[in-house]
C-alpha cells in the first residue's frame, strides 16, 4: 500500500511541481518527477511526516519534485 501512495502523492505533486515551474512534460514525465520528488522530499521530511502527519508528506513530495525540476533544467539545458 505506501507504493501505491507513493505513485498517488508524487502524481499530484509532480503536477503542481510542472506548473509552478511552468514545465511543459508529458503525463509519465510529471509522474517519474513526482515520484522522484516524493522519494527525496520523504527522506528529508520523514522527521516531519511521522510528527503531523499526510500533509507535511504531500510537501515533502512538492519541495522535492520542485528540486527535480530545478536540478533537471540546470544540468540539462532543458528550459
Amino acid at each position: 500500500m505506501p507504493i501505491v501512495l507513493l505513485i498517488i502523492v508524487g502524481a499530484a505533486a509532480g503536477f503542481v511541481a510542472t506548473r509552478l515551474m511552468d514545465l511543459h512534460t508529458d503525463v509519465p514525465t510529471t509522474i517519474a518527477i513526482g515520484v522522484a520528488g516524493a522519494l527525496i522530499g520523504g527522506l528529508l521530511l520523514r522527521f516531519l511526516l511521522m510528527l503531523t502527519g499526510l500533509a507535511f508528506g504531500f510537501v515533502g513530495a512538492l519541495l522535492g519534485a520542485v528540486a527535480v525540476i530545478w536540478i533537471w533544467q540546470r544540468y540539462s539545458g532543458r528550459s
